[in-house]
């Protein structure tokens, strides 16, 4: 459902903006290169790069995201999984993207925002369902990785007008406003928590807008590291997206699950950042791996209960993947450990 338009069918792609009362053409993504995978470039580097860079449609609405690539040399400043903000592999395929989520620099409350357009207008008065993915960054290559902070109100902004963001443009005042977000904080450094959500569209939209579109005082916080701590610590939030979806089917996009099948099913790890110890709930009998930041095996073997717990006191301080396997599937968590 997050996938591309169906390559070789240029027709399927006419017919559907022709006819969309189709029930087939309902169900397909309105986002061009959901998972910013189509590029015509492999740059290492962040910040503003040259025209034509980056992730193909998509552009900043707002200071300069970064798009993460798993092309890169390990450890490059945007390659995957490792870089300068964050340990982590994509939600799907083999890219994503970064944004400053909440970023106080004194009276300025940067933010960073990237823009798209869809593949056809909304139409006022149809029901559209979205979502996507994040993650909360940490754990990175960055001299301090400890600094950032995890923010709220991740989120997806529809617009009727284009907002290109040029170098020496003034700050927008923040907006307070957003179609789909995501209300509580966003502190899971692990996996990648769904942002859904669905409404009646009340225009003609034509483009989406990812990031944090409320003011600081309306943005919580949480940090991953004391402020108190002989290390710099700055009050930065950096967020990573991925699988963006928008439909007027209802089974279009991802949802999630109902309460009680997540509460049934759902694998916790944590604490994260951990120190002593790392606790895995309902995972019973699933073999386990530890792979270190090289992805060299580092432990391994089988969850013994529904509360099971791995010491890790003497292990190296860093980033490492717990990799659960259970007949087919395999689930991949991801773990820092601190003094």
């Amino acid at each position: 459902m997050n996938g591309r338009w169906p390559g070789a069918s240029t027709s399927l792609l006419l017919g559907c903006l022709l006819f969309v009362d189709s029930p087939h053409c309902e169900a397909q993504n309105l986002i061009p290169n959901p998972g910013f995978e189509e590029t015509d470039s492999c740059i290492n580097g962040i910040g503003i790069l040259p025209p034509g860079t980056g992730p193909t449609h998509w552009y900043s609405a707002y200071l300069t995201y970064d798009h993460l690539q798993s092309c890169l040399p390990y450890g490059a400043v945007n390659g995957l999984p490792m870089n300068k903000f964050t340990y982590q592999v994509p939600y799907e395929g083999n890219s994503c993207i970064g944004l400053f989520t909440y970023h106080k620099n004194g009276a300025s409350e940067q933010r960073e925002w990237i823009m798209v357009p869809l593949l056809q207008p909304m139409v006022p008065g149809q029901t559209y369902y979205c979502s996507l993915r994040a993650n909360a960054a940490f754990g990175g290559n960055e001299q301090y990785p400890q600094i950032w902070l995890a923010s709220s109100n991740v989120g997806m902004l529809f617009t009727t007008y284009d907002r290109h963001w040029y170098w020496g443009d003034p700050y927008p005042e923040p907006l307070n406003t957003a179609q789909v977000y995501y209300p509580q904080v966003l502190t899971d450094t692990v996996g990648w928590t769904l942002v859904s959500g669905s409404f009646v569209a009340d225009s003609a939209y034509t483009y989406l807008m990812i990031g944090n579109f409320f003011s600081n005082a309306l943005t919580d916080t949480v940090h991953f590291a004391d402020p108190s701590s002989v290390f710099p610590w700055y009050p930065w939030g950096y967020t990573l997206i991925d699988a963006v979806c928008v439909s007027a089917s209802p089974n279009g996009c991802d949802r999630g699950q109902s309460v009680g099948e997540q509460n049934a099913n759902l694998v916790v790890v944590y604490p994260n950042p951990a120190r002593d110890a790392l606790s895995v709930r309902n995972a019973n009998g699933v073999k386990v791996r530890v792979l270190d930041a090289l992805g060299r095996l580092v432990w391994q073997g089988t969850v013994h209960g529904d509360d099971w717990v791995l010491p890790v006191a003497e292990w190296s301080r860093g980033s490492y993947v717990l990799r659960l396997e259970r007949a087919t599937e395999m689930k991949n968590f991801k773990f820092v450990l601190i003094d």
